[in-house]
């Protein structure tokens, strides 16, 4: 029995990992890797392992960077199903068919703007491809057994992270050495206590783990001071007659942003100002949301039995139309947009930005993780000049960020998940920076776990 490090490793985006148990191999994830254009395409196009040899793919979630090149595995010759969530496959429905909309559009406008004599970026799939790999899935509830494939049968958890999202718990059976092991695999872990979703679970004991390290080096706010922080950058903003822009993944951080202003609104924390959700993408995952009430927690269960609509109230304004975008530049006086993409690389959020930034009443609040060389990293580590659409523009805009919003846990959650797992005898981090993975790895070291921080294509035994 083996395991193939295939992404993520060593590094935050990209995630795929293949364990090979009786000449089968189950592919965990298939993420595009996200960075520099010309390296993302280089390597989200050349699969460390042949696609039309992963028997199975068990998905952990439908943020694009753990599913976001199904449709190019599916695309170079994988044919087996994919398990997932109900609420995962849904989203992924939606999640697939953008990220192929937005690589046509983005390799239209290189072939138009490309300056050198480099071959043009195709997109790595097109929505045939998308329609396709949808046609894979395999939809299964938490908490139920199912089988994969010879020697390898698997069972979803709650990870709290998005809707949808699971941890995965395996049992692979090495027929011929007659061995069997148990294998969890974290996806992307959520916190305790944020709104809308159930907390991370825990699950039976497991031989070896693999697990995420995101935020391995440090600690996040406290959720409780969310409301407070956000209530403070609107009022500020709105006093000086300012727009509060804010950069948002259209999946669970707008949805969060939603529940937050609808609470604030109706306690009066903020004033009576339009809320404008700029994303198409966003609508229709928001429909996804309303569809899924068995993943809610306990409160927002609560609020939808007493007729209240938590993705929805007198403020809020949700805009699909291009034209009614374009129109949020001539709109004077405070408001709120929320617009993708959630690390200001793409989207209508580059729009806003590029119209708004040079203005010193604007406020540009970022919520969620920024990763290294997008511009949401640039701008929160102090960029002054903002490079959108090829043009520079000074940053007069203040910028904010609110940690609390996390959906990742955090190291102190990371190690409260980890203690509360029985019979470990090894764990593999992932999906972090080196840093992170480096930090998180010393930190269980001192508590006696015995941490192994995998290389891109390292292959290890498992028994």
């Amino acid at each position: 029995m083996k395991i193939r490090f295939c992404g993520a490793t060593r590094e935050v985006t990209g995630s795929k990992h293949l364990i090979i148990v009786n000449d089968k191999r189950v592919l965990l994830d298939c993420g595009l890797y996200q960075g520099y254009r010309r390296e993302a395409y280089a390597k989200n196009n050349a699969f460390p392992f042949k696609p039309s040899s992963v028997d199975a793919l068990v998905l952990s979630h439908s943020h694009i960077d753990h599913c976001g090149n199904i449709p190019g595995l599916v695309k170079k010759g994988f044919e087996g199903s994919i398990y997932a969530t109900s609420a995962t496959r849904d989203l992924c429905s939606y999640m697939l068919m953008d990220s192929a909309m937005i690589q046509e559009r983005d390799a239209e406008y290189l072939k138009k703007h490309e300056k050198t004599h480099k071959s043009p970026i195709e997109p790595l799939y097109d929505e045939k491809d998308v329609k396709k790999s949808l046609n894979q899935f395999v939809s299964v509830g938490y908490e139920r057994a199912f089988a994969i494939t010879d020697g390898v049968a698997g069972c979803f958890y709650e990870a709290g992270h998005i809707l949808g999202s699971a941890i995965s718990h395996f049992i692979l059976y090495d027929k011929t050495a007659d061995k069997r092991c148990t294998l969890a695999y974290s996806g992307d872990l959520g916190r305790k206590g944020l709104p809308i979703l159930k907390d991370p679970q825990y699950f039976p004991p497991t031989d070896y783990l693999i697990i995420e390290s995101t935020y391995g080096d440090r600690t996040h706010d406290d959720v409780a001071n969310i409301q407070k922080e956000l209530a403070d950058i609107v009022n500020k903003t709105a006093e000086r007659g300012g727009k509060i822009l804010i950069p948002s993944f259209a999946l669970e951080r707008t949805q969060e942003l939603i529940y937050h202003f609808n609470l604030l609104s109706r306690s009066h924390e903020i004033p009576n100002i339009p809320i404008f959700v700029d994303s198409p993408l966003s609508i229709r995952v928001t429909d996804v949301f309303k569809a899924h009430p068995e993943c809610f927690d306990k409160e927002t269960a609560e609020l939808i039995k007493n007729k209240e609509n938590p993705f929805g109230f007198g403020e809020l304004k949700y805009i699909s139309d291009v034209e009614d975008s374009k129109k949020l530049n001539e709109y004077h006086g405070p408001c709120i947009i929320i617009a993708a993409s959630g690390m200001a690389e793409h989207g209508r959020i580059l729009h806003h930005l590029k119209n708004n930034i040079e203005d010193p009443k604007t406020t540009v609040l970022f919520v969620g993780f920024q990763a290294d060389h997008t511009l949401g990293r640039k701008l929160v580590d102090g960029a002054k000049i903002a490079t959108i659409f090829g043009e520079d523009y000074k940053v007069n805009a203040e910028i904010h960020k609110i940690d609390a919003f996390s959906g990742h846990a955090d190291k102190n959650e990371l190690m409260d998940f980890v203690m509360h797992i029985r019979g470990l005898k090894k764990i593999f981090i992932v999906h972090g920076e080196e840093k992170q993975s480096e930090a998180f790895a010393q930190a269980l070291k001192e508590k006696g776990y015995e941490t192994h921080i995998p290389k891109f294509a390292e292959e290890v035994e498992i028994e």
